[in-house]
This record gives C-alpha cells, sequence and structure tokens, in this order.
C-alpha cells in the first residue's frame, strides 16, 4: 500500500469534496466550479515538527493561496507548509 508522507516542515491536508450539486431556492444548479474553495481541512499527515501544534485527525484552517494541490489514489490532497496553518478548530464547552 502506498501513502504520501510530507517531509521538510509540510503539512498534508485531505481537501477531497464531497460531489454534491447545490440548488438555489429558484431552482438554479451551482457547478462544483463556481464553489468556492475550502479553507478548513483534516491533517492526514504531518513531517517532523518539533513542537508540532497539531496533530494528525486535527481540523486546520489554512491560508487561502497556500500550498501545492495534488490528486494520489483518486482522493485530492494540500501540501503545504506547517507556517501556512493558522489555526486549529477545537472543541470548546458552552458555558
Amino acid at each position: 500500500m502506498k501513502e504520501l508522507q510530507p517531509i521538510n516542515q509540510n503539512v498534508l491536508l485531505d481537501i477531497t469534496e464531497k460531489s454534491e450539486e447545490v440548488t438555489t431556492a429558484a431552482g438554479i444548479i451551482i457547478p462544483d466550479t463556481a464553489k468556492e474553495k475550502p479553507k478548513m481541512a483534516e491533517v492526514v499527515g504531518l513531517s517532523n515538527i518539533d513542537n508540532a501544534e497539531i496533530t494528525v485527525g486535527d481540523t486546520v484552517l489554512f491560508k487561502e493561496y497556500a500550498g501545492t494541490e495534488t490528486e494520489f489514489e483518486g482522493k485530492k490532497y494540500l501540501i503545504l507548509p506547517y507556517a501556512d496553518v493558522l489555526a486549529k478548530v477545537v472543541e470548546t464547552e458552552s458555558i
């Protein structure tokens, strides 16, 4: 089995989109090409980074035009520098 493993302080994010047609209330179908690209994704790989604040399985927010998109074994991935990760999505308890 093959897998992508990031190196050189890079992070691997799964950006595979679920193919869903979006239809407006007026019945207009919005194609996938017109949709806004997601800026959040799940971390599926992490190179050896000292004191990394994220781990595999975390959902992170990243810079809009960061990284390199690639397709591997039918899934879409984004490889980006660790510094381009802006925030981690965390669960909090309501007061």
